[in-house]
């Protein structure tokens, strides 16, 4: 009888281990930067960073770690996608405290990659500074003379997370 009841037990263990396992995947949250692509919003996480400076700011706005890859600063650039960072004009959420980036080439277009090439965007005077979301916009403005923008050689691993028409 002993034997029958150690194996009802047994059993029954096993039957409650295998009803606690999940068939699905691991998940992670990660914090998610908002931006904008070709005049929509879409979220984007940072990943890693070439630069040390870069993926320390990153870390410490996103209160998650942004790994240091050197190695992406050697990415050819026909591997690279843009994002437009401001560090002047409107007040915002970007990463220098302005307007929220601006990415080109989202999913599903030619060129999409989610390692971007860092792209400064100055105003030439700040006080006529617009919002703008799209990289056409940006280019644009920059024809024009109303802003300069500067490649520092930093490349980030930005995968989008939720776009137009999409999301992981």
């Amino acid at each position: 009888m002993k034997k029958l009841q150690f194996f009802s037990l047994v059993v029954l263990l096993s039957l409650a281990l295998a009803s606690c396992q999940s068939n699905q995947p691991p998940t992670a949250a990660l914090p998610a930067g908002k931006a904008y692509s070709e005049g929509k919003e879409i979220y984007f996480i940072h990943t890693e960073a070439s630069a040390p400076e870069v993926a320390d700011k990153l870390t410490k706005m996103m209160n998650s770690p942004v790994l240091l890859v050197p190695a992406l600063a050697e990415v050819p650039d026909s591997a690279l996608a843009n994002v437009y960072v401001f560090e002047n004009g409107l007040k915002g959420k970007g990463p220098l405290g302005f307007q929220p980036d601006v990415f080109d080439n989202p999913p599903g277009t030619p060129g999409y990659s989610p390692l971007r090439r860092m792209n400064i965007v100055a105003w030439a005077d700040p006080a006529k500074s617009r919002e703008l979301k799209t990289a056409a916009d940006v280019l644009a403005a920059e024809k024009a003379g109303e802003l300069t923008i500067a490649q520092p050689g930093v490349v980030i691993n930005m995968p989008f997370v939720v776009w137009d028409g999409g999301k992981r």
